[in-house]
């Protein structure tokens, strides 16, 4: 006699069926594997047997194939935390919960193949206007994710494949040598700190958070260098007991060749020694111990900019075009990729180094000359 619990059960043909769970659809719907016997004992032996099979060729199922995706964010952000910058932390977490658990959360694992996630990839574009640049480092962090989830079930998930949007690159704003000689002499006008501070960044290549993070302590006028240890930024708040929306974080630059050592030309280090502060805590930005944030920087580049006529400037054009005149003055490529604090020279060729009409023609009359 059948027992309670064992999903067997005599049919209206006479023949035992032995029904058992084998699996799931996309969908998440159970699939059932289905043995017939004369007898009871029959079907409870081919069950058995059916059930002994699949266990030897894949791994149990347990609860967790049942999970949605939204939980393998969260488990793959938790096991990350410990291994990224915290700013990282919080851009991942902003793309994991603004755009990927929204629409892709409810679904179980299996169901996100390629048809899914290129319907998820031009909503992103086309729904919500985002950028290629962004709707790709969307997809690379769900990518990631779905990398940790397929190892939760060796065999069973395969990571769907990933088609990017085509990026488009844009010519980075550089100011061209009159533009720089006209802001470099209305900073030097009526400098104050917050003005020499962006003359400097202008002359030395430094970055935004590196410049807002830089304290005198890290300046030495004899030794005449300029050592980067410390970048700032604005992120989200992830504390939850807090009700600020968003917190200034310091903390250590985007990647280890970020810390490094700026040596300074001797008009600069002059002029860095007749604004130094006697307290090594002092910002360089403001003279004291409160900080300048990046957005109020960038505001007042901008407002400087006006005022001596250059428009549609931003403060990474700034460090464009330190990196473009260093190239045009013959500057070896080596040190200046170090000076901006690249991985590797290409990075500094393929991303900072604009050549201007003039140079190019100077280097096109290098060629030989035709004898007309």
């Amino acid at each position: 006699m059948a027992r309670k619990g064992e999903n067997i059960f005599k049919r209206k043909d006479g023949r035992w069926e032995a029904r058992y769970v084998k699996g799931r659809e996309r969908s998440g719907k159970i699939r059932y594997g289905f043995c017939y016997g004369k007898t009871y004992r029959e079907a409870k032996e081919k069950v058995t047997k059916a059930k002994l099979d699949m266990k030897n060729q894949a791994p149990l199922h347990t609860s967790r194939d049942r999970m949605p995706f939204s939980s393998f964010c969260d488990e793959w952000l938790a096991l990350r935390r410990c291994e990224i910058r915290e700013s990282t932390y919080v851009k991942y977490s902003m793309i994991l919960e603004k755009y990927v658990k929204p629409r892709l959360g409810k679904y179980i694992p299996p169901a996100l193949d390629t048809k899914k996630i290129e319907e998820f990839k031009w909503e992103l574009l086309d729904v919500d206007g985002l950028a290629p640049k962004t709707v790709k480092d969307i997809l690379l962090v769900l990518r990631a994710v779905l990398n940790h989830t397929a190892k939760q079930f060796p065999g069973l998930f395969q990571i769907p494949e990933f088609h990017y949007p085509k990026i488009e690159r844009k010519e980075m704003r550089v100011l061209s040598p009159d533009e720089q000689q006209r802001l470099t002499t209305y900073l030097l006008s009526e400098i104050d700190d917050c003005r020499f501070g962006i003359l400097l960044a202008l002359l030395t290549g430094m970055r935004l958070g590196e410049l807002c993070a830089l304290r005198w302590g890290n300046v030495s006028v004899q030794e005449r260098t300029i050592r980067i240890c410390e970048t700032m930024q604005r992120l989200k708040n992830t504390d939850q007991k807090s009700a600020a929306k968003t917190r200034l974080w310091v903390g250590n630059p985007k990647s280890d060749t970020s810390c490094r050592v700026i040596p300074l030309s001797d008009s600069v280090a002059e002029l860095c020694g007749k604004m130094e502060k006697k307290d090594p805590a002092a910002y360089l930005l403001t003279g004291t111990k409160e900080s300048m944030e990046p957005r109020t920087l960038q505001y007042r580049l901008e407002k400087y900019a006006r005022e001596c006529g250059i428009a549609e400037i931003h403060f990474h054009t700034l460090r464009h075009s330190f990196a473009t005149r260093c190239m045009e003055t013959g500057f070896d490529l080596k040190s200046l990729s170090e000076i901006l604090g690249h991985a590797n020279t290409s990075i500094t060729l393929d991303r900072y180094v604009h050549s201007s009409l003039e140079l190019k023609r100077a280097n096109m009359n290098k060629l030989p000359t035709l004898n007309l």
